[in-house]
């Protein structure tokens, strides 16, 4: 366990935003000139903001840019339909996993990591099935899924961030997982997901296209993607209630650790993805880590 800091903008945050902004307009036209404003628009954002925020609250005000110069509400529309899809297809490969193992538990939750590979910012051809391979033979850099394992089995209420498309399949084998292992679900499941479009970040939509409704006693909420009424900031203390209604919460994804790595009393689940985060934590770029943030 660690006191882990809040992660601010890094210099090579920067960089990477405007790699960002290129790669979304390419999705959303092939009109080189509106490619161009997107870029011009976004360095100017850039330029002329503050750098003391975390990264996703500036990566809102790119695509926010994004949305409006290109006039595609989600460049990742079809991305997020594939990724869905694909692990769909997966869905029983990853549940013969999990009970193939002694501590199905502990597989789940290393899957659950795997399925994080689904990032299309990071990775233009994300291979799952080599992420898994991966995951399910190294041990995560930080490992505190012993006391998430006790506190999961010994909880009544539970909130879990998703992250992306695709992911959160995975993450809904490891909310299945937990429930039979339980023998009891949970009397109050909350997943949060974005309340609009956003990179290929999962949306209530996605939930609901992979069969969350399926689930329990479930319930979404939703965080912002930069848009007015699409949900709070993850900074803001209707998130920090709602953590503190809920006896265990998990945050999916880097995206999550950076928006919510000042919050005690979380856990994340990621494959760390770039330098910034991994030097933060005191990791590799690559590694897997289970950290509770106490």
């Amino acid at each position: 366990m660690l006191e882990v800091a809040g992660v601010k903008l890094d210099l090579e945050c920067v960089v990477c935003f405007v790699k960002q902004a290129l790669k979304a307009a390419r999705l959303a036209t092939d009109d080189v000139s509106t490619q161009e404003k997107v870029l011009k628009a976004t360095l100017s954002k850039l330029l002329n903001s503050s750098w003391n925020v975390s990264t996703p609250r500036l990566a809102h005000e790119v695509y926010r840019i994004i949305r409006e110069v290109t006039g595609v509400n989600d460049p990742y529309a079809e991305i997020k339909k594939k990724s869905n899809d694909e692990a769909l297809r997966m869905y029983p490969y990853i549940r013969n996993i999990v009970w193939s193992y002694s501590d199905p538990l502990e597989t789940a939750v290393k899957l659950a990591i795997a399925g994080n590979i689904v990032d299309f910012v990071v990775y233009d051809n994300p291979d799952i099935k080599l992420a898994i391979e991966r995951v399910l033979s190294t041990e995560p850099a930080i490992n505190d899924y012993p006391k998430l394992k006790n506190d999961l089995l010994n909880s009544d209420t539970l909130l879990y961030f998703v992250d992306n498309a695709g992911e959160i399949v995975f993450d809904k084998v490891l909310l299945e997982t937990l429930i039979r292992i339980r023998e009891r679900p949970f009397s109050k499941l909350t997943i949060v997901a974005k309340g609009g479009p956003i990179i290929n970040d999962a949306t209530v939509d996605d939930l609901r296209y992979v069969g969350f409704t399926s689930l329990p006693n479930v319930a979404f909420r939703t965080i912002s993607n930069g848009d007015p009424g699409t949900g709070p900031e993850r900074d803001d203390p209707v998130v920090a209630k709602w953590i503190s209604e809920h006896d265990v919460a998990i945050a999916k994804g880097q995206g999550n650790f950076e928006g919510l790595s000042e919050v005690k009393g979380i856990y994340f689940l990621l494959i760390v993805k770039c330098p910034v985060v991994a030097r933060h934590l005191g990791v590799k770029p690559e590694d897997i880590v289970i950290i509770y943030n106490r």
